[in-house]
This record gives C-alpha cells, structure tokens and sequence, in this order.
C-alpha cells in the first residue's frame, strides 16, 4: 500500500463515528469509555473483541450475523482496519466500533467483567523463544483477558500456525484452564460450525491455498479474580 494511500486512510479513519484512535497517554491515565461502552453503543448488549483484527472481516461477519451483540476490533495498524470501518457504515451496522491501539492495553480500555468474548484470529505466532512475551496467548496475556472477561466468558483463537495452537493448547492444560473446544483442521472436520468456515479473512485465504490447515481452540480462563 502506497504512502499516499495510508495517508488517505488515517483521515478518513478520523471521520468515522465507529473509530476510536486514543492516545497511549489517554489509555494510562483512565480511558473515558473503559466500564462505559454502553454508552457508546447506547444499550446493555453483550461486547466482543476480536483482537488484531486486521482488515476486520471477521468482526463485520460476527457483526452481520448477531445484531444483539456489540463488536469491538483492535488493531494498532488503522490504515487496515479502514476496510471494515467503511464497510461497517456503509452496511449501517451500528454494533461495530474500532479501536486502534496496542493489545496490550486491553485491560486498560475495558473494565473487569465488561467483556463476553474474545476472538484472536491469525496472530503472529512469534516463534522465536525472545518473542515469546508478543504472542497473544501467552500467560501474561491470558490474565488481562481474565480480567476484563465475566465469569463464563470465552476466548477463541483461530490460526494456521501449528506452533501456536501446540503452544496455546500446552498452557491452557499447564494451568489448568478449561479447553472447551479443539480442532486441528476446520476444514476437514465435519462438526464445525458455521462461524468458524463461512467467513475466511484475507490471510485465511492465503493460507488455505497453500494448503494449510486451519486449527481453531475455544477454551475458558481459570483464574482466580
């Protein structure tokens, strides 16, 4: 994507009622939605996230398919998830918003049991063993999803990354938290929902015409809050 392009984006972003770009600064020193996104989506519905979201396919089909449910996408790169800001407008979903900021301050945009779902869809499975404090599922990670989660809350994370799904699955079990769901390849297992084939992101794509397969884990964090 070319300079002017970006560029073009990041204004357009600042135009869009369902974007919200706030400071780091903002974020540390109390961020005014954390406990009070209903009144940014003006009711009580349930909130999920799907974390690096990219281009926001998957928040704008989850978005499309449950109308009673209110999705957030975070991303720190915005010139990406323009694409499904201005989808999100143009298709008149008012029950999708974006965040751009680090996934790391998650726990600082949302209050303790203000969250109901989390969605990680294609993250960098950060593989090199100095990285290991970047992949999103690492415990340090698990326990600020804990922590903005309610008690019966969900994180899902779906990757083509057999390093990470091996990863993940190993410290879910390490720590004793609660593997809901596990599967190896979406694709070729014949339970599947349909949330978890009918939409293919970007990458997703890419992946599958590589012959990849897709692994998916749903699973519950244990805590104790």
């Amino acid at each position: 994507m070319g300079s002017k392009n970006k560029l073009k984006r990041f204004h357009e972003n600042e135009t869009f009622s369902n974007v919200i770009q706030p400071t780091r600064e903002e974020i540390l020193n109390g961020f005014s939605l954390q406990g009070k996104w209903h009144t940014f989506f003006k009711n009580n519905n349930p909130i999920v996230l799907e974390l690096g979201c990219g281009k926001g396919e998957y928040t704008i089909a989850l978005a499309e398919r449950n109308s009673t449910k209110n999705f957030i996408g975070i991303d720190i790169k915005g010139a990406r998830f323009w694409r499904g800001a201005k989808t999100a407008l143009e298709e008149n979903l008012p029950n999708v918003a974006f965040i751009r900021t680090q996934i790391e301050l998650v726990d600082q945009l949302f209050s303790e049991n203000e969250v109901d779902e989390i969605w990680i869809t294609f993250p960098d499975p950060q593989i090199k063993y100095k990285r290991t404090k970047h992949r999103l599922t690492n415990a340090d990670f698990l326990k600020k999803y804990h922590r903005v989660l309610k008690e019966n809350g969900v994180v899902n994370l779906k990757t083509d990354s057999e390093f990470m799904h091996g990863y993940t699955l190993g410290l879910l079990h390490g720590e004793g938290h609660e593997v809901l769901e596990s599967n190896h390849d979406i694709y070729k297992n014949t339970y599947s929902s349909e949330e978890l084939t009918s939409t293919q992101t970007f990458y997703e794509k890419q992946y599958l015409e590589k012959g990849k397969p897709i692994t998916y884990i749903k699973f519950r964090i244990n805590y104790k809050k």
